[in-house]
């Protein structure tokens, strides 16, 4: 196939892909790569073996973002390039992989692979490939892919034309397939081949398709984005455990608030959160909570978190996401006369027990999610030593930032979370004398109290059963 492409580096000619950068043209470097990257590469170019990095780690350099996760692409079959490493492990069965270990860095090898679907329509290709190991679900979703290929057929089932860029360690040039350098310098995401076969084939591609919009600043291809909307109910059939993953990619990478914003723009998170989806077209609110403000405000949060260098938990933005319709559950079971405390851990059950069936929670997340928000109702709750024993909760800290993310959204808690931080920061006599301020028990207690008649005893003898009494 002969397309035309504009260089990245300044050219305004067309050129026929595949377009080869060679390596005085462009500015990614050796010194841009991992060293353990760099050891993979070479001990695979040295075995025989064709061997590229591929894919983000040059995308991000050619942005002008830091390259933080380096893969590795090559024609060894991955029993091939696991025997090549002591340090490795296959993995795997939707797709094969090798993951090579230097300490807490993993760099991640994988097989050129084919166009299974293509493949199936010209035998004499399909019975060359080393591996012809692939299935499909009843909706034409992709379970397992490892029919193996060359760097062009690889190139061609990548998602995205920036994520179809190979670094040859051999000559170190760098090689356009499907047009990337074209779409980083239009700023735009644009799928390889045709959006709905592509889309039918892995639906995640559409929330990747978010994911880099909002990391990157750029524009969803205006074919690329036409089919999601109409598309997008093919979440439904994806694994829930695999949308769990998705999410943290999609809200926790420091861009949350743009993220949240597409996924409703294209009609994708209510296949990932529908209660909370339903609850915000709703309208619902009240005076504690206005649902969108609050989301909007913890994403924010956590996203000024990340940008500057913290780490956030999962649970802590899950149970952000989720609170609004914890809170709608609460008031209904409330209104049933529930008692507080109750009221919110059955509502807490039914939310979570909702959620599982679009995205799998780890009781390892769900359990603390359920500390933070019991701890939404005891931190108002001050008086005695109860102040104190809050302080010690291995919660306390994520539930005092999720108290702030309330206020700070607009509810009006009468100064609580001001309270809590004067408490946290003050020596124990001034803490002593805050608690007394906030005693409201005391409050009452320096009121005159009615004095309740006596009560003449009664000559009636008392049961001396003790379980009676």
């Amino acid at each position: 196939m002969v397309r035309k492409a504009t260089s990245l580096f300044g050219s305004d000619e067309s050129q026929q892909l595949p377009l080869e950068i060679p390596r005085d043209d462009h500015s990614f470097s050796r010194k841009n790569i991992s060293p353990n990257a760099l050891k993979v590469l070479y001990r695979l170019h040295e075995a025989g073996f064709d061997a590229y990095l591929v894919g983000g780690c040059i995308r991000d350099h050619l942005i002008g973002i830091e390259p933080k996760d380096f893969d590795v692409v090559t024609n060894a079959t991955p029993e091939e390039a696991h025997a090549l490493f002591s340090n490795s492990r296959l993995i795997g069965r939707r797709f094969k992989l090798v993951h090579v270990t230097y300490g807490r860095e993993i760099i991640e090898v994988s097989t050129f692979r084919a166009n299974s679907a293509a493949q199936a329509e010209d035998t004499d290709k399909r019975q060359s490939l080393k591996g012809k190991d692939t299935a499909r679900s009843s909706h034409g979703i992709i379970l397992r892919d490892n029919v193996y290929g060359s760097i062009e057929e690889d190139a061609e089932r990548r998602d995205f034309t920036f994520n179809a860029l190979y670094y040859n360690i051999a000559d170190f040039s760098i090689n356009d397939y499907c047009g990337g350098l074209e779409d980083i310098d239009k700023r735009q995401i644009r799928i390889i081949g045709d959006p709905r076969q592509r889309y039918q084939e892995d639906p995640v591609r559409m929330l990747r398709a978010v994911r880099f919009a909002a990391k990157l600043n750029f524009d969803i291809e205006a074919n690329t984005a036409a089919p999601i909307k109409e598309m997008a109910h093919l979440l439904d059939h994806i694994p829930p455990a695999r949308l769990f993953e998705e999410v943290l990619k999609l809200l926790g990478s420091g861009y949350g608030v743009k993220t949240f914003q597409l996924l409703r723009e294209y009609g994708l998170f209510k296949y990932l959160f529908p209660d909370t989806d339903a609850l915000l077209n709703s309208g619902w609110q009240r005076k504690d909570i206005t649902p969108d403000a609050f989301i909007l405000q913890g994403l924010s949060n956590t996203d000024t978190r990340i940008q500057g260098g913290k780490s956030t938990a999962p649970y802590f933005l899950y149970a952000i996401l989720m609170w609004p319709s914890v809170a709608l559950r609460h008031e209904e079971f409330s209104k049933q006369g529930l008692p507080e405390l109750p009221a919110l851990h059955q509502a807490a059950t039914m939310v979570l027990d909702n959620q599982v069936a679009s995205t799998a929670i780890p009781r390892r997340f769900s359990t603390p999610m359920r500390e933070i928000w019991d701890l939404q109702f005891r931190l108002p709750k001050r008086y005695g030593k109860r102040a104190f024993t809050l302080l010690h909760h291995p919660r306390f800290r994520a539930a005092f930032d999720f108290l702030l993310i309330r206020e700070q959204s607009g509810t009006d808690l009468g100064g609580l979370g001001t309270w809590w931080t004067e408490f946290q920061e003050a020596p124990d006599n001034q803490q002593r004398d805050l608690v007394n301020q906030a005693d409201g028990r005391k409050n009452e207690a320096s009121k005159p109290k009615r004095r309740r008649p006596r009560r003449r005893k009664s000559n009636a003898k008392r049961p001396s059963d003790s379980q009676e009494s």
